[in-house]
């Protein structure tokens, strides 16, 4: 392999004469041999994005040579377009806050940019990647302002999955409205309801949850960039401070603007954790809703077997004929993954002391790595379950005739102590409810058909209405 050398304060290095990467990245790639993961691609965008921002802001100010800027945002436009990306090997866990990560962007852009030129690689003499390409810039600023524009276009997209999600669900409760079944509490019977209300509360709970993560990522809109090393704006004109939140919204479409603070932008993290911890949450819900999938598709013939999932697979390597509920399963495990992930941010978010957070690289990883695979899970459950599951009404009904639950619904008409007397008889005896009722007496077989219909049980008052409009 043919080598270049560049050097830096620290000594010189053998680069590969094809890399774009220079002498930082190399030893960057020396130090930091911890997840062996390469950057996400979206961050590397976002990176690329900052970068061209900056280059504008100071082309702006008249800091930045014409030539220079005009070839470093071409550079950075290819960057943005998807190439280069296997340019950026650093490992995402990294220490330094992210200088690494940062002087690998500076380098690429800058070797880029000479060659766009005509001139060599390494030739920071006439483009460098601290003069020009960091120019009124630091790791400090730039950094966590990538890991804001990389999280709000992850966050989008997490966002459009969960709605599809809620819109699929919406539907299927449209679909199952008059499928009556046996609530549970306690994982006991308890009184009927709806499958189609039941689908209603998980549509309620996913709406929350895009809300929770939609208001989460207002707060990352205001970001640092100007304030360089510790948020007092050293070496960064007046104008490019101004200015370079602008250029930012400007290239991405997203209403970025500065931070009121810049200390405070550059030393705390909390706007990260409220993401993060908005995802958790929606998490938790996700579980609760994988769950019932679950309890509810049991059996076959020996478990529960309201719903009727489409089987996606074998499930067994001995049992023939054995099919398992392989997404909700999957879903629930990238759920586990995203609540691991928050204490990770929640333990880095803590962990910054005085002028810089050092710990945004791991914080990064672990964001990220929550928005990829949420937005991957929530899709192929949507796409894979919800969107061909059907109700068993058959057996749901089975379980609503054996049940005993139906006598709450007798209360406001026969009274607690009868109710009770009917409930120990039918538990006694293995009778259905309706049985016994016309048996004793209790009721006239209309009443009873009014009191114990679907609508009475599921939507309060409707019984009552019918009767008093007979015998009004």
């Amino acid at each position: 392999m043919i080598m270049r050398k560049e050097h830096d304060f620290l000594g010189e290095l053998e680069i590969p004469s094809h890399a774009y990467y220079g002498v930082q990245t190399v030893r960057a790639l020396e130090n930091f041999k911890i997840t062996r993961n390469k950057l996400d691609s979206e961050f590397i965008v976002a990176l690329a994005v900052v970068k061209k921002a900056t280059f504008k802001a100071n082309l702006a100010t008249g800091r930045m040579p014409e030539d220079i800027g005009k070839v470093l945002i071409e550079a950075a436009d290819e960057v943005i377009g998807g190439k280069h990306h296997d340019q950026f090997p650093v490992d995402p866990i990294q220490g330094g806050a992210g200088t690494s990560v940062n002087m690998n962007t500076n380098e690429v852009l800058c070797n880029r940019a000479l060659e766009l030129i005509g001139d060599v690689k390494g030739n920071y003499e006439r483009i460098s990647p601290n003069n020009h390409v960091n120019m009124a810039q630091s790791t400090n600023d730039v950094f966590p302002t990538a890991i804001k524009v990389c999280t709000i276009s992850k966050g989008s997209k997490l966002i459009k999955e969960l709605q599809q999600l809620a819109i699929t669900l919406d539907k299927k409760a449209t679909d199952f409205k008059k499928v009556i079944k046996m609530g549970r509490t306690h994982l006991q019977d308890a009184i009927p309801i709806t499958l189609g209300q039941e689908f209603l509360a998980y549509v309620s709970a996913v709406r929350r949850g895009i809300r929770r993560i939609e208001n989460s990522l207002q707060g990352l809109y205001a970001v640092n960039m100007g304030a360089t090393a510790v948020g007092t704006g050293l070496n960064a004109e007046p104008q490019y401070i101004i200015n370079i939140a602008k250029e930012l919204a400007k290239i991405t479409g997203e209403p970025f603007v500065t931070a009121d603070n810049l200390v405070d932008a550059t030393n705390n993290t909390d706007s990260f954790a409220d993401v993060s911890s908005a995802m958790k949450v929606t998490a938790l819900a996700l579980i609760k809703m994988a769950n019932d999938f679950r309890l509810m598709a049991s059996g076959p013939r020996c478990g529960l077997n309201e719903l009727e999932l489409s089987p996606r697979q074998p499930g067994s390597s001995i049992m023939p004929g054995k099919v398992n509920p392989v997404i909700p399963e999957v879903l629930n495990q990238a759920c586990y993954q995203v609540i691991g992930n928050d204490l990770t941010v929640t333990l880095a978010v803590e962990n910054g002391q005085f002028e810089l957070n050092v710990m945004e690289p791991v914080l990064a990883y672990n964001l990220f790595n929550s928005m990829t695979i949420l937005t991957n899970a929530v899709s192929t459950f949507n796409n894979l379950c919800v969107q061909d599951v059907k109700a068993n009404v058959s057996q749901c009904k089975e379980w609503l005739d054996k049940s005993v639950g139906v006598v709450t619904a007798l209360l406001p008409h026969i009274g607690y102590e009868k109710s009770s007397l009917l409930a120990k008889e039918a538990y006694q005896t293995g009778l259905p409810i309706r049985e016994i009722i016309t048996r004793k007496g209790f009721l006239t077989q209309e009443s009873m058909e009014i009191i114990l219909s679907t609508e009475e049980m599921t939507t309060p008052g409707i019984a009552g209405e019918h009767l008093l409009k007979k015998y009004a």
